[in-house]
C-alpha cells in the first residue's frame, strides 16, 4: 500500500524543514521544472558505486524526482559536503538491491517499492 497523498504534504510541510535544518540527513538541491525555484528535500540517499541511490516511497511522480529527472541532476550535500549528481534514471528492484552494500536495509515488502533512483557522481 503506497503511503496517503495526505503524509506527502504532511511531510513536505513539517518534518522536511526540522530534517534539513538539524543537518544530519541527507539534503537535495533541486530546481523546480515550471517554478524554477531552488528547493531542498531531506532524503535517504544510499551510496553506490560512482553515485547514488534513492527509494522512492512516495514513487516516481513525486515532485522532486520529477524535477531531478527534467534538470538531468542535482546537487547533494552529505557528511558536511556537497558532491553534484548527473544522468538521473530510474531503476527497478532487482537493480537497485545489486547496487546497494549488505548493509544497507532493504525496504519492507508492505512498502510496495518497486521504483528507485539513480544518479552518477558528476564528472569534474
Amino acid at each position: 500500500m503506497p503511503m496517503p497523498l495526505w503524509w506527502g504534504h504532511v511531510n513536505k510541510r513539517v518534518f522536511n524543514p526540522r530534517a534539513i535544518a538539524g543537518g544530519t540527513w541527507p539534503v537535495l538541491t533541486h530546481v523546480g521544472r515550471s517554478s524554477g525555484m531552488t528547493y531542498r528535500t531531506p532524503l535517504d540517499a544510499h551510496p553506490v558505486d560512482g553515485g547514488y541511490l534513492f527509494v522512492l516511497v512516495y514513487g516516481s511522480r513525486s515532485d522532486w524526482v520529477q524535477n531531478v529527472l527534467a534538470a538531468d541532476g542535482a546537487r547533494l550535500r552529505v557528511d558536511g559536503s556537497e558532491v553534484e549528481l548527473a544522468a538521473p534514471r530510474l531503476v527497478g528492484k532487482d537493480e537497485a538491491f545489486q547496487a546497494l552494500s549488505d548493509e544497507v536495509t532493504r525496504p519492507p515488502k508492505l512498502l510496495r517499492i518497486t521504483e528507485f533512483l539513480r544518479m552518477d557522481l558528476a564528472a569534474g
